[in-house]
């Protein structure tokens, strides 16, 4: 079984947890990272979800992504993630997200980091991860249009892509 803090709505953690799959009463919210892992040719890993997952079954997603359990903070639950979707270690102790989406009952930290990691380094998780590759962005793109991508707003798929070499909202940053 796994439990999520519980946070209020200015990301302050309660004395709350959560179960997974339960849903959280209103103004509660729970925290997910998302590590999205760059080359130096610009290309975005993508991993290919098992068909058995309740969310998004055999469509193909950025490089990591899952919530944060009891206990962890941001960084912690990216390093984890991380090592356990693809076995890849890297820590973010002092790295803060490039930005945090906020959605409906959440918290959605991205993290952007270059690493070039050939594909046969990975150990895939094999409860969640079947697949996994080097993709541009217009491959992406093409594979949103398609529908065997999870369905992100392009724009955002866009943004990644723009903002992985990039700190802050202004050029001069």
């Amino acid at each position: 079984m796994e439990l999520w803090d519980v946070y209020d709505i200015d990301r302050v953690k309660t004395s709350q947890t959560a179960k997974r799959d339960e849903p959280l009463l209103p103004g509660q919210y729970h925290l997910v990272v998302h590590i999205c892992i760059f080359n130096k040719k610009g290309e975005l890993l993508i991993q290919q979800r098992q068909p058995w997952k309740k969310g998004y079954p055999n469509l193909w997603d950025v490089s990591v992504g899952g919530s944060a359990l009891t206990g962890e903070n941001s960084a912690a639950a990216a390093t984890r993630e991380l090592n356990e979707e693809l076995g890849l270690h890297y820590d973010f102790c002092d790295v803060r997200p490039f930005f945090t989406i906020n959605f409906p009952c959440g918290f959605d930290d991205f993290y952007l980091i270059e690493m070039d990691t050939p594909i046969t380094a990975l150990h895939l998780q094999p409860e969640e991860v079947q697949d996994a590759r080097w993709a541009s962005l217009e491959e992406i793109e093409t594979m949103l249009d398609n529908k065997t991508f999870i369905p992100y707003y392009h724009d955002l798929i866009r943004l990644l892509f723009v903002m992985r070499n990039h700190r802050g909202s202004t050029i001069t940053g």
